[in-house]
């Protein structure tokens, strides 16, 4: 099976999918698009089809156009990407690079990694912002920035404000009070560099306070009844009736293809909460909420079944993994209260 991961580049540790090329650090962005496999253009041309008399076999066909939709493809390879509305606004590989330049060279950013999903259907780079807090123990989380795009219509162009904690290379997107910080631009409308980073200074601002937030998880001692209904809501959702005794409604915590019995899951989780997760004897994280989120968080990034390393990175990322993500910090937060 081809690798989700068409190519990319990163600086520092080899990443845990253990793909894509090292590069020195404070590399150029030329280098980054040349070595993240993103020096190709997103190009676009009208559907079209041919007809025929259908009461005449020998016929000549006529080459007709739909223009209400256009196929997207690259440059480099002439690979078809995707079939698309003709009103869908492309992001093209370079921009998602350029939308770091000012950030780099100006405003302290380090580009951290990049690259190409799904044969270039999906474009991201991620970049840590200087951002920095440590919690008990020595247990340091820095924070980081993610622009990630789509030309197939599954994800518009989105930026996240993302924390990663050092000791597992756990990766959460920042939010409070059920409210996401990910800026979201639909491919309906034309992506404004300038405007998104006008409203990403808000967000980011919002670091200390998200910190201090997880400083009160950390602080927050977990009873094993807790930890338990903590980990089944995040996994299976609330307990509801439906007329004919209780029951579980279920989230998706494993991707369809994959049979796995419904404790698993949870079995994981607490065995990561428990001792077996990383960073799970620092200070901060035994016997608090904050090792509760940590141990979802690694079980989600790491241990999660998926069909391969690629699936779990686009999972946890972009999607269910993601949203499980998101349930966890939610839960996390309302225990802590």
């Amino acid at each position: 099976m081809a690798h989700l991961i068409e190519q990319m580049a990163y600086v520092g540790d080899t990443p845990w999918h253990r793909l894509g090329h090292r590069l020195p650090a404070k590399q150029p962005l030329e280098v980054w698009a040349q070595q993240a496999g993103m020096d190709w253009t997103i190009q676009e041309t009208p559907v079209r089809y041919m007809t025929a008399d259908a009461a005449d076999e020998e016929s000549l066909q006529t080459l007709e156009t739909f223009t209400e939709q256009k196929v997207l493809y690259r440059s480099d390879t002439r690979a078809a990407l995707s079939v698309v509305s003709s009103r869908y606004q492309v992001v093209q590989p370079r921009e998602v690079l350029e939308f770091y330049r000012d950030l780099t060279e100006i405003g302290g950013y380090e580009m951290e990694t990049a690259g190409v999903l799904k044969g270039g259907r999906k474009v991201w780079a991620l970049a840590r912002t200087g951002k920095q807090a440590v919690l008990k123990g020595a247990d340091v989380v820095n924070g980081y920035l993610l622009l990630a795009t789509s030309c197939d219509g599954t994800l518009a162009t989105s930026v996240t404000p993302t924390t990663v904690r050092v000791v597992c290379s756990n990766t959460l997107a920042m939010a409070l009070d059920s409210t996401s910080n990910v800026i979201r631009v639909p491919h309906s409308t034309c992506f404004d560099a300038d405007a998104v980073k006008r409203q990403l200074g808000i967000a980011i601002e919002q670091w200390d306070d998200f910190m201090y937030r997880m400083k009160l998880l950390s602080e927050r001692k977990v009873k094993s009844n807790e930890a338990q209904r903590y980990i089944e809501r995040v996994l299976y959702g609330p307990i509801e009736s439906d007329g004919a005794g209780a029951r579980a409604t279920p989230h998706v915590d494993q991707p369809s293809g994959v049979p796995v019995p419904r404790g698993w899951a949870a079995r994981k989780v607490l065995e990561l909460y428990e001792g077996k997760g990383r960073g799970a004897e620092l200070s901060a994280a035994k016997g608090t909420t904050w090792g509760l989120l940590s141990a979802m968080t690694e079980f989600v990034d790491h241990e999660r079944r998926a069909r391969n390393r690629e699936y779990r990175l686009d999972s946890a990322w972009f999607g269910q993994g993601a949203a499980l993500k998101q349930r966890a910090l939610e839960q996390a937060l309302e225990l802590a209260r």
